[in-house]
């Protein structure tokens, strides 16, 4: 009679307001880039899983929106997606940015948690960049609110801390079949994480509110002989006006873009990419019920 050990999984939701790390920490943890990142706030509009997978047990990580006061109808959407994730998750981790402290948003989410009846932790994040007086009060006014199990302090940049964050989850997971096979980081496709990296750099080269309003969908995906791949993605903007400034002056800055984004595709797929991007003008996008399908949002939220 063959014994098969036991295995465990569980889904574990990072919340937080925007901005907070929850992106660094997930690609910190699978050890890969799985979710773009970026210094502007609301980078994240839809889940993003990233899968640990050590010895028996394997974590299910659910990278969320930031969670904010919403206007708009897709911030709405996005807001609506990061609760939807905690409340499907077996443990939650609130991420929070040290260096901003427990501000209102922070306060927002700890109000929505206060009631859960699963095991919710709390995530000082960016502890290198405050004292440690600074560091222990923040903890202490966590602990008054009496919502989490155990309070953490974390770089999820630089990876402190993390592994004992790591070592609480994994002996919290409940017994049960892996959800992904061993090898598996994300459950992101390749076409839509292409279109995600090229918003990052999107995101990283243009300013004030201009990468809020466009989106990049990733058109055709060509495997060549060679083991290239040939790919086509067009970058949406909501107006005429805008398609200059993503284009630039004689289309210097959508090359520049381009080229950041294939140096990194090329690295995470290992095979020379050919990266073509267009600029096209499709006004409203962000009140399509389609666009919200295409983010795995729900456009009604």
């Amino acid at each position: 009679m063959i014994r098969r050990e036991i295995t465990r999984c569980g889904i574990v939701a990072l919340i937080g307001a925007p901005n907070s790390g929850k992106s660094t920490l997930i690609n910190r943890v699978v050890g890969s880039k799985v979710s773009i990142v970026t210094h502007k706030v609301q980078t994240t509009r839809t889940r993003v899983v990233g899968v640990l997978t050590e010895d028996n047990n394997q974590i299910v990580f659910v990278d969320t929106p930031g969670i904010f006061t919403p206007n708009r109808r897709l911030e709405k959407a996005m807001v609506s997606a990061a609760w939807v994730e905690a409340a499907d998750a077996d443990q939650v981790i609130l991420i929070i940015d040290s260096e901003r402290g427990i501000g209102e948003e922070t306060q927002l989410i700890i109000k929505g948690i206060k009631d859960s009846k699963k095991k919710v932790y709390a995530a000082l994040n960016k502890i290198d960049l405050i004292p440690r007086p600074q560091l222990l009060e923040l903890a202490e006014n966590l602990n008054w609110s009496k919502c989490f199990e155990d309070i953490f302090m974390i770089s999820a940049l630089k990876g402190d801390g993390v592994n004992a964050l790591l070592l609480t989850l994994g002996e919290c997971l409940p017994d049960g079949p892996w959800l992904y096979p061993e090898d598996h980081l994300s459950d992101m496709n390749d076409r839509l994480f292409a279109a995600e990296i090229t918003r990052e750099k999107l995101f990283l080269t243009l300013h004030q509110e201009l990468p809020y309003s466009l989106t990049v969908e990733t058109d055709s995906w060509e495997e060549r002989r060679d083991g290239s791949i040939k790919i086509n993605q067009v970058i949406y903007v909501e107006r005429k006006g805008h398609k200059g400034i993503v284009l630039g002056k004689g289309g210097q800055q959508v090359k520049r873009v381009g080229a950041q984004s294939r140096k990194d595709l090329e690295q995470h797929f290992g095979r020379r990419i050919h990266l073509f991007l267009f600029v096209k003008v499709r006004e409203h996008w962000r009140e399509d019920p389609e666009r919200y399908r295409e983010m795995g949002l729900e456009f009604t939220s």
